[in-house]
């Protein structure tokens, strides 16, 4: 069974590189039906955040379904495949669990790439890439990673990038409480922001979001300002702290506009998080003064400190990941030999129907029933131990013992007697 994994990861490609690969979720459904449609792999599923893009795929050749990646995102492959990693079988398998269990992400047992991974499987299946392997690799990472959230202590004390982001301010202002806070976007990241820095209490809250709906619907719960992207040229300068986070392929703040709006604050201090992949910050804006910059990549010093917490529990589950591994396996290879019991079973129905067809000739001819009953089970006979019959006689000498030894086995036969005894 070809079932591979193939992407990248923040452990194996920089931030400038997987911003180049993501799938947004307004081509995602697109990307999927070209990549099955085109026959490069029968069944598959994108998994696309801001630290990794994997292609879970069954039925295909990792090489090309890499140089599908290349050529959706119009990138060489001296350009990605130092990055790539593919992994077949067993580790696709494993990886599957691992990623929905928070082993592979960046904040260890993150609850959030469970959600991410349903809604990628949801999209595949709405984009007709999903079939019956997937599927149920699908249906048992969920399970699995809720086994493993459940009975194990990964997820405790787990720091998300939110909370990093806090971390990271109280160390650049002496009081959240005495700053000015805007978050761009209203997706889950950037609600899980407001809800870390709004404990932090600070002077203001501002969500700035493309449509004011979504944007008004995350502020009200919070007692903040709802404003447009249209209008954050006029009220950046406003800000002390911004955390941003949106789908949107092209930065949102630019170097110039940046640079306007620390000279409007006489240049007191900004401080902005890019937890967005691809970057809704030009990274030349990090070159400006008095403009702390931080990316998603740059948080990640502060999310190890508290992986050591944990080891005991990464332990544990990564043993409920290897015997869930195993089962998975069992099934899948079962899978495996279906096409074989369904062409012996049509084999030897043929010869079934060949054998019955002639004694009911016999019957018409006016040939006693006995006869043709006889008749029927010597020919039916006769036809099942050709094949094993042939195979036998026409076996070299190694070849031979091991089909006796396997007739003997399948047979249930009494073993022959020793010869020179």
């Amino acid at each position: 069974m070809s079932l591979y994994t193939l992407g990248l990861n923040h452990t194996t490609a920089p931030l400038e590189v997987r911003e180049r690969v993501t799938f947004g979720p307004d081509v995602l459904g697109e990307a999927l039906r070209d990549l099955t449609g085109g026959r490069r792999a029968k069944e598959a599923a994108i998994l696309s955040t801001c630290n990794r893009t994997e292609v879970y795929f069954h039925g295909g050749e990792p090489a090309k379904v890499a140089d599908w990646l290349e050529g959706f995102h119009g990138l060489s492959s001296a350009a990605l495949r130092p990055h790539l990693y593919t992994l077949p079988h067993d580790k696709a398998v494993t990886h599957a669990f691992r990623v929905a269990a928070g082993l592979d992400s960046m904040v260890l047992g993150e609850p959030q790439i469970l959600g991410q991974m349903k809604q990628a499987v949801r999209v595949a299946e709405s984009a007709g890439a999903l079939g019956l392997v997937l599927n149920r690799l699908f249906q048992r990472t969920f399970a699995v990673a809720k086994d493993v959230r459940t009975h194990t202590d990964i997820g405790s004390a787990s720091i998300s990038m939110a909370a990093a982001a806090v971390k990271l301010a109280e160390r650049i202002f002496a009081s959240i409480a005495d700053e000015r806070l805007l978050l761009i976007g209203a997706g889950e990241m950037i609600e899980l922001a407001a809800t870390h820095f709004a404990a932090k209490q600070p002077k203001s809250i501002t969500v700035a979001n493309r449509t004011m709906e979504r944007g008004e619907a995350l502020a009200d719960r919070f007692g903040a300002d709802a404003i447009t992207l249209n209008e954050l040229p006029d009220r950046l300068a406003q800000f002390d702290i911004v955390v941003t986070c949106t789908a949107s392929t092209l930065p949102i703040l630019g170097k110039g506009l940046l640079e306007r709006a620390l000279r409007e604050r006489r240049h007191a201090p900004m401080f902005i998080v890019d937890l967005a992949v691809p970057r809704d910050v030009e990274p030349e804006a990090a070159e400006l003064d008095d403009l702390f910059l931080y990316s998603v990549d740059d948080l990640s010093a502060i999310v190890k400190d508290n992986l050591q917490i944990r080891q005991e529990a990464v332990v544990q589950a990564e043993q409920m990941i290897a015997e869930q591994t195993d089962h998975f396996l069992q099934w899948l290879e079962g899978r495996a030999v279906v096409p074989t019991i369904t062409a012996l079973s049509g084999h030897h129905d043929a010869l079934r129907t060949a054998e019955l067809e002639r004694a009911r000739r016999m019957l018409a001819n006016g040939a006693n029933p006995d006869e043709v009953l006889d008749a029927l089970a010597r020919g039916l006979t006769n036809k099942f131990l050709h094949a094993p019959l042939s195979a036998l006689n026409q076996a070299g000498d190694a070849e031979r013992a091991e089909l006796i030894a396997l007739f003997h086995r399948i047979y249930k036969l009494p073993e022959p007697p020793l010869s020179g005894h």
